[in-house]
């Protein structure tokens, strides 16, 4: 029964959170462009933030553990190869493959599973070493999935692929967790002042980051698509947990690093999925179809007035270019 009620404390206020953003976006009290800039906000500022505030206090050389880092990433490959392989024999719409690779191995790390670590323990615990060991994995096989997947593949895609590099490089999370690795390992402490600051940021993150899954929740797409839903879904609560779990504790690994294992296989997959599927024209073909007709009705009014077409089509270009700059900018948050 003890068990039970920790389970519950730990994750029904979790839910609840994402539920009350839920409901504040269907009465209208926050709205896609509040939950576009609360998600950035976070990945950018808050996440950042409560990942170096943990990763600096902690002590980094009974911290870090080469073996933790390995066994995160060879799981994590080992769950995108088969997924890969047994999707492309048995799963027929060939359109969909890589969005269904990416959703079945994808997890969210640094979003919905820190909130699960911290409110369990107080702290991100071993998170920072669970994302080291993965999420630059995520984008890199997304990159060569989707290269090689959907109605438009072309093979090997260099400059998705060297993008995904960059944006890993670059990307605020990885950087935070690197900036305290170093300030643990150089054991640099603080001013009183600076530390409050920072730990007044930090307890931003899990609240807000909870509040944007929630309103940015939209499951009536998801029941559109039952069967891979339902296929991903599976994979990620039951198989995958159920072959990696015993592997862990088999290994030595219990307490926070057992919990984040278990955040990485089987916490839900990120909006980011999405994002890179349609960059890499990755998403449905209906949608491509209905978005190119469209396209042409528009450009066919435009037509009845060459001079403003001109104009128009202009501002459309400069439009879509900052449409795509920010896709990409938002492509590899997790």
């Amino acid at each position: 029964m003890e068990q039970l009620l920790f389970s519950l404390n730990a994750t029904i206020p979790v839910f609840l959170v994402m539920v009350i953003g839920y409901v504040l976006q269907q009465l209208h009290v926050t709205n896609d462009s509040f939950v576009k800039t609360l998600n950035s906000f976070n990945y950018k500022i808050t996440l950042p933030v409560l990942l170096f505030k943990d990763m600096s206090t902690a002590d980094f050389y009974s911290v870090w553990d080469t073996g933790y880092v390995l066994f995160c990433f060879f799981v994590t490959l080992f769950c995108i190869v088969i997924t890969w392989v047994v999707a492309g024999i048995f799963y027929k719409n060939k359109s969909r493959l890589g969005e269904l690779v990416q959703a079945s191995y994808r997890s969210s790390a640094a979003v919905l599973g820190i909130a699960f670590i911290q409110n369990i323990y107080g702290n991100s615990g071993m998170a920072p070493l669970m994302i080291v060991g993965t999420v630059p994995l995520y984008n890199i096989a997304a990159v060569l999935i989707l290269s090689f997947t959907g109605p438009d593949a072309k093979g090997f895609d260099k400059k998705s692929l060297m993008k995904s590099l960059k944006g890993i490089i670059t990307n605020p999370i990885i950087i935070s967790i690197a900036l305290g690795m170093l300030s643990s390992a150089c054991r640099i402490h603080y001013p009183v002042i600076i530390s409050k600051t920072v730990s007044n940021i930090a307890v931003l993150a899990t609240p807000l980051a909870l509040i944007g899954l929630g309103a940015g929740f939209e499951g009536k797409k998801a029941l559109k698509l039952l069967a891979p839903t339902g296929v991903a879904t599976v994979l990620k609560l039951v198989i995958w947990p159920a072959l990696f779990l015993p592997l862990a504790v088999y290994f030595g690994f219990t307490g926070e690093k057992l919990v984040a294992i278990l955040i990485m296989l089987g916490s839900p997959t990120t909006v980011s999925c999405y994002i890179m599927a349609k960059n890499m024209n990755n998403t449905n073909k209906n949608k491509a179809t209905s978005n190119t007709n469209n396209m042409n009705n528009a450009n066919k009014s435009a037509a009845s007035n060459s001079k403003n077409s001109t104009n128009s089509s202009n501002r459309n270009a400069a439009d879509k270019n900052a449409a795509d700059k920010n896709n990409s900018k938002s492509e590899y948050s997790y």
